[in-house]
Protein backbone atom coordinates (compact mmCIF):
# COMPACT_ATOMS: atom_id res chain seq x y z
CA UNK A 1 0.00 0.00 0.00
CA UNK A 2 1.65 3.49 -1.30
CA UNK A 3 1.54 6.09 1.80
CA UNK A 4 1.03 10.13 1.57
CA UNK A 5 3.86 11.34 2.80
CA UNK A 6 3.31 14.72 5.47
CA UNK A 7 4.22 16.83 2.26
CA UNK A 8 3.87 16.62 -1.09
CA UNK A 9 4.91 18.15 -4.27
CA UNK A 10 2.27 18.74 -6.47
CA UNK A 11 3.22 16.46 -8.95
CA UNK A 12 4.06 13.30 -6.27
CA UNK A 13 0.40 14.13 -4.96
CA UNK A 14 -1.00 13.92 -8.98
CA UNK A 15 0.99 10.91 -9.54
CA UNK A 16 0.08 9.25 -6.42
CA UNK A 17 -3.21 9.62 -7.32
CA UNK A 18 -3.59 8.90 -10.76
CA UNK A 19 -4.96 12.00 -11.60
CA UNK A 20 -3.50 15.72 -13.55
CA UNK A 21 -1.24 17.85 -11.61
CA UNK A 22 -3.81 20.44 -12.47
CA UNK A 23 -6.46 18.82 -11.01
CA UNK A 24 -4.34 19.02 -7.75
CA UNK A 25 -3.92 22.26 -8.22
CA UNK A 26 -7.43 22.97 -8.79
CA UNK A 27 -8.30 21.04 -5.15
CA UNK A 28 -5.87 23.15 -3.72
CA UNK A 29 -7.70 26.43 -3.97
CA UNK A 30 -10.85 25.58 -4.22
CA UNK A 31 -10.21 23.21 -0.72
CA UNK A 32 -7.75 25.93 0.87
CA UNK A 33 -5.04 23.49 1.16
CA UNK A 34 -2.02 24.39 3.87
CA UNK A 35 1.34 24.84 0.95
CA UNK A 36 4.28 26.41 1.63
CA UNK A 37 7.13 27.45 -1.09
CA UNK A 38 9.51 24.53 -2.58
CA UNK A 39 13.11 26.49 -2.17
CA UNK A 40 15.02 26.36 -5.06
CA UNK A 41 12.18 26.56 -7.91
CA UNK A 42 12.24 29.21 -9.73
CA UNK A 43 9.26 31.91 -10.16
CA UNK A 44 7.92 30.54 -6.51
CA UNK A 45 5.42 28.23 -8.43
CA UNK A 46 6.11 25.56 -7.05
CA UNK A 47 4.55 24.47 -3.43
CA UNK A 48 4.78 21.77 -1.31
CA UNK A 49 0.77 20.61 0.24
CA UNK A 50 0.55 19.45 3.78
CA UNK A 51 -0.94 16.61 3.67
CA UNK A 52 -3.54 16.71 6.70
CA UNK A 53 -6.46 15.32 7.82
CA UNK A 54 -8.80 17.47 5.88
CA UNK A 55 -6.39 16.58 2.92
CA UNK A 56 -6.98 12.94 3.43
CA UNK A 57 -10.98 13.33 4.56
CA UNK A 58 -11.46 15.52 0.95
CA UNK A 59 -9.28 12.78 -0.85
CA UNK A 60 -11.14 9.63 0.84
CA UNK A 61 -14.44 11.35 -0.02
CA UNK A 62 -13.62 11.57 -4.14
CA UNK A 63 -15.92 9.09 -5.54
CA UNK A 64 -13.24 7.77 -8.12
CA UNK A 65 -11.50 6.84 -4.90
CA UNK A 66 -14.46 5.86 -2.44
CA UNK A 67 -14.13 2.62 -4.28
CA UNK A 68 -10.56 1.29 -4.11
CA UNK A 69 -10.29 -1.02 -1.43
CA UNK A 70 -6.86 -0.09 -0.70
CA UNK A 71 -6.47 3.56 -0.69
CA UNK A 72 -3.44 5.28 0.54
CA UNK A 73 -2.85 5.51 4.11
CA UNK A 74 -0.99 8.72 5.68
CA UNK A 75 2.07 8.54 7.31
CA UNK A 76 1.98 7.77 10.48
CA UNK A 77 3.90 10.28 12.59
CA UNK A 78 7.69 9.41 13.98
CA UNK A 79 6.94 7.47 17.75
CA UNK A 80 8.51 9.37 19.76
CA UNK A 81 10.30 7.20 22.46
CA UNK A 82 10.97 9.08 26.03
CA UNK A 83 14.48 7.13 26.64
CA UNK A 84 15.43 8.16 22.73
CA UNK A 85 16.50 12.03 23.12
CA UNK A 86 16.58 13.25 19.44
CA UNK A 87 18.35 16.61 19.18
CA UNK A 88 16.39 19.30 16.43
CA UNK A 89 19.34 18.64 14.15
CA UNK A 90 18.45 14.70 13.73
CA UNK A 91 14.60 15.59 13.36
CA UNK A 92 16.03 18.65 10.15
CA UNK A 93 17.66 16.22 8.84
CA UNK A 94 14.77 13.66 8.75
CA UNK A 95 12.05 16.02 7.62
CA UNK A 96 14.94 16.74 4.87
CA UNK A 97 15.16 13.51 3.33
CA UNK A 98 11.73 12.47 3.64
CA UNK A 99 10.98 15.84 1.30
CA UNK A 100 13.56 14.41 -1.02
CA UNK A 101 11.94 12.94 -4.16
CA UNK A 102 12.96 9.07 -4.32
CA UNK A 103 15.30 9.85 -6.75
CA UNK A 104 17.44 12.68 -4.92
CA UNK A 105 17.15 10.00 -1.81
CA UNK A 106 18.63 7.36 -4.21
CA UNK A 107 21.38 9.66 -5.24
CA UNK A 108 21.78 10.86 -1.69
CA UNK A 109 21.94 6.98 -0.27
CA UNK A 110 24.59 6.31 -3.38
CA UNK A 111 26.76 9.08 -2.75
CA UNK A 112 26.91 8.41 1.07
CA UNK A 113 27.69 5.04 0.26
CA UNK A 114 30.20 6.15 -2.26
CA UNK A 115 32.17 8.99 -0.59
CA UNK A 116 30.79 8.06 3.51
CA UNK A 117 29.88 10.34 6.14
CA UNK A 118 33.52 12.02 6.44
CA UNK A 119 33.39 13.05 3.19
CA UNK A 120 29.63 14.13 3.03
CA UNK A 121 30.42 16.15 6.30
CA UNK A 122 33.37 17.83 4.54
CA UNK A 123 31.64 18.80 1.91
CA UNK A 124 29.34 20.44 4.12
CA UNK A 125 32.11 22.22 5.63
CA UNK A 126 31.13 20.45 8.96
CA UNK A 127 33.78 17.77 9.48
CA UNK A 128 35.19 18.37 13.10
CA UNK A 129 37.78 15.24 12.54
CA UNK A 130 40.77 17.75 11.07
Amino acid sequence: MKKLRSKMTTEELAECLGVAKQTVNRWVREQNWKTEKFPGVKGGRARLIHIDGGVREFLLNIPAFRKVPEFYQAEEPLAEYTHVVRNPAWRQIVNAVDNMSPTEQEKLALFLSREGIRSFLARLGIDESE
